[in-house]
């Protein structure tokens, strides 16, 4: 019974100093891995392990090795960054498998991965096959990095010369039904403007399970109740739709009257409106 009560303790103690020993590492220690970090996590581990069982053991040595391995993972850590030719010797380099759209099987060979492993790895880019790609590298931690041939790109805003907004991060103002004080401050809203947007949409707070304030100032949410439809934002396509009536009117203004003067005027205000919506039509779709 003695024993299992110091394995409990054990446990319990290095379970603390390996969350603070990885909290002290950082986030590199639980994404993707080095080789260094591979082997440096495999050893504290080991070393957790054999100190929580080893009961003829002093628990305060394994307790000692595991820090000092988190201190030479966080000293290589540095040394990387401060040496490129460390850097490479550590984590190794990224090796080039797929060139001017041809694969190089010597480095495919040389890293020993298989045609069907490459398929893989390239078919977690959504990439089915692999004369589509132009280029491709093995990252030093296993993952791909590919450039579609031009042809197979998917077109952007920029190859069509379309203007499109700037967007900043949502704000969360309402989890589980509760107001989220610094989501609404940081959103620039009070709870009036919120509950007015509520209101609109049709909803009450203690249904909502998030809301998010967008870049724009809209408030879109997600209601408990899945069976009720919200409709969606009206403000930015309304606002478009009364530009262009107010556009409309003004050409058939300047096409009614007689007055050149009058004319003049109303084509004028037309064609600056019309610029207007040209330039606000990427904020205003929607």
């Amino acid at each position: 019974m003695d024993g299992f009560i110091e394995v409990f303790y054990r446990s319990i103690i290095f379970l603390i100093v390996l969350f603070l020993t990885t909290k002290l590492i950082g986030k590199k220690q639980i994404s993707q891995l080095s080789f260094f970090e591979y082997v440096s996590g495999i050893t504290i581990g080991s070393i957790a392990g054999e100190a929580i069982t080893g009961l003829e053991k002093n628990y305060l040595q394994g307790a000692g090795a595991i820090i000092l391995f988190g201190i030479v993972t966080i000293l290589v850590d540095v040394l990387s960054l401060k040496s490129k030719y460390f850097r490479d010797a550590i984590e190794g380099k990224g090796t080039v498998i797929i060139k001017d759209g041809k694969i190089l099987e010597d480095n495919l060979k040389k890293e020993r991965y298989t045609i069907d492993e490459l398929s893989a790895l390239l078919r977690q880019k959504n990439i089915f096959k692999v004369t589509d790609v132009e280029f491709a590298l093995l990252e030093p931690r296993g993952n791909i990095t590919a450039l579609l041939k031009k042809e197979n790109r998917p077109l952007t805003p920029k190859d069509l010369e379309m203007k499109m907004p700037n967007e900043k991060e949502p704000q969360t103002v309402i989890m589980d039904g509760n107001i989220i004080e610094e989501g609404l401050r940081a959103s620039g809203k009070g709870r009036g403007w919120l509950y007015t947007e509520l209101e609109k949409l049709g909803a009450i707070i203690d249904n909502v399970f998030i809301g998010q304030v967008d870049s724009y100032g809209e408030l879109t949410i997600d209601l408990y109740d899945d069976k009720i439809q919200v409709p969606a934002p009206q403000q930015r396509p309304l606002l478009l739709a009364t530009l262009k009536k107010t556009q409309a009117d003004l050409e058939i203004f300047a096409l009614s009257t007689e007055c050149e003067k009058s004319k003049a005027m109303y084509k004028k205000n037309a064609d600056l409106l019309q610029d207007t919506i040209e330039n606000l039509s990427p904020y205003l779709n929607g």
